[in-house]
């Protein structure tokens, strides 16, 4: 096992680098970088950080090349490319993922401060999708072919099929418009200092639910199908008849023999969901309910190319995708010892 693990960890470093070369290269042919869309802001008077960001990819005409140069040295593009990705990589050695642009703070400090508000709705959404989907699909297993079954099947399909923005425009316009019943916008209300800590509580809960329900829907259906799948194979083995056979009760056969069987392939999945969790940022449902998380800041710092927000965030989030699916695999032994990662198995 140690051997797997350490031969696991080394192939880490060349996906890592692997990724990193290619967004790299990529970005190096993106028309319109830091330099340009300093330019246009200059010239457009809103300096950093104003909404003409973009506005022209041709800000640099006209402007004294020592200006130019003076921008490039500030961004260090006045260095060859290989020079700018060593250094990224020695920065990124000490963890180190730079400062933005744009935002003149560490991209430590960004992440810090839009993590609260996707761990709110990571969190939620995985607890709730695991809590009911699992269970939601053990009984389809046990009632496979019922009308229940069909029906729940029907509805979570349907729910699926629902893209979690269109759903979440629709709560919007129905909950937080017409009837009024939720907030529109924001993860608490603008007078949450003052608040007690029940009333913070159930003011957060209060502005959490569209959101989570919008996104929550739609990650039933992989769950529950897998579960009920998973179930559905494992009671037509033929220990399953020989436990039946010995006499023990169904509720005795599917808690204490099918059970931990069944749920390897969702165990499996388990940390990667819930690291994921931390760091899931839904771009669409953030926008919609005004939720400044990590997906509006991904996305608009790929849309002001600052890169070290794009290239820092890619190199956290690509290095804690490796470690959890490393840890996903380690979870086979854990719940079916049979299983080996020796040579030959």
């Amino acid at each position: 096992m140690s051997t797997y693990i350490l031969k696991r960890l080394l192939l880490m470093l060349p996906t890592l680098l692997g990724v990193l070369l290619l967004t790299f290269v990529v970005i190096q042919f993106v028309p319109g970088g830091p330099v340009e869309q300093y330019l246009a802001e200059a010239k457009a008077g809103l300096g950093h950080g104003g909404e003409g960001a973009g506005l022209s990819y041709r800000g640099a005409q006209g402007v004294d090349p020592e200006r130019i140069a003076q921008i490039k040295a500030l961004y260090g593009f006045d260095k060859p490319a290989h020079v700018r990705f060593w250094q990224m990589l020695q920065q990124f050695a000490r963890f180190d993922l730079g400062r933005s642009f744009f935002q003149n703070k560490d991209v430590w400090q960004l992440i810090v401060e839009k993590l609260p508000v996707s761990v709110s709705l990571g969190l939620w959404t995985f607890f709730i999708s695991y809590l009911v989907a699992v269970p939601l699909g053990v009984a389809k297993a046990v009632r496979a072919g019922s009308r229940f079954d069909l029906l729940t099947t029907l509805l979570v399909l349907v729910g699926y099929a629902i893209p979690g923005f269109v759903l979440g425009v629709a709560l919007l316009v129905i909950f937080g418009g017409q009837l009024q019943w939720f907030p529109l916008r924001g993860l608490t209300s603008p007078n949450w200092d003052e608040l007690s800590w029940g009333a913070r509580i159930v003011d957060y809960l209060w502005h959490i639910t569209l959101p989570v329900t919008a996104m929550v829907l739609g990650s039933f259906a992989v769950t529950t199908m897998l579960t009920k799948n998973a179930f559905l194979e494992e009671i037509r083995k033929q220990y399953v008849l020989t436990a039946r056979a010995k006499g023990l009760s169904e509720r005795q056969v599917l808690w204490r023999h099918v059970f931990r069987n069944a749920l390897i392939p969702i165990v499996t999945g388990f940390p990667a969901a819930f690291i994921g969790a931390f760091f899931t940022g839904s771009l669409l449902i953030e926008t919609l309910f005004s939720l400044d998380g990590l997906g509006l800041l991904s996305y608009e710092s790929v849309i002001r190319r600052d890169y070290p927000v794009v290239l820092g965030t890619l190199y956290l989030f690509t290095l804690i995708g490796l470690f959890t699916k490393l840890v996903s695999d380690l979870c086979y032994v854990w719940v079916d010892p049979r299983v080996k990662f020796d040579e030959g198995h």
